[in-house]
């Protein structure tokens, strides 16, 4: 495998990790949770479902659409986690998933060969491949802390894993 196609499996598996994996974990997550329950925190120091949902959009919306795609970045990441208005989850998840499909498009368009091209986002001097790993590795932890907060505002366990049968021998009768 040369360069270029290692390059093109490793965007096609970001791809698949934000749109495939984390974005429906997300949304599964939330799927019996009330607006109260996304919107509730432990304690001021830390975040809410709510923020991070905010947070996410910013992030990809920052580093994928605007640093990569060229679009122009508008980001205030700290409107992200002062927002103590309640948004419906609804919104929420329509504005991150939107962003989710912007972001699939500058990854799908985007030239494995130009991965190794220096880029500054946020401040930060990176490769676009440090920028779309930035942004996996990025998306994927916040997607645990939400599952994790769901799990004890819901209390009960929310079906996320599906493991492989380990045993794939047809049954006998």
């Amino acid at each position: 495998m040369d360069v270029v196609d290692a390059g093109g499996a490793f965007l096609a598996r970001s791809r698949y990790y934000l749109s495939e994996e984390y974005l429906p974990k997300i949304v599964r997550s939330l799927e019996h949770l009330t607006d109260e329950d996304i919107w509730w925190r432990p304690n001021e120091a830390s975040n809410s479902i709510g923020n991070l949902l905010l947070h996410l959009a910013g992030n990809v919306r920052q580093w994928i659409v605007s640093g990569l795609g060229g679009e122009t970045d508008r980001r205030i990441r700290e409107a992200e986690f002062d927002q103590r208005t309640p948004i419906a989850a609804a919104e929420l998840v329509e504005a991150l998933a939107a962003t989710v499909r912007e972001a699939d498009k500058v990854l799908a368009g985007l030239d494995p060969s130009r991965l190794l091209q220096p880029c500054r986002i946020q401040g930060f001097d990176v490769t676009v491949l440090g920028a779309v790993y930035h942004v996996v590795e990025h998306f994927g932890m916040h997607t645990g802390q939400i599952t994790l907060i769901a799990k004890q505002r819901r209390g009960a366990d929310l079906g996320l894993t599906v493991l492989p049968d380990p045993d794939p021998r047809p049954a006998t009768g």
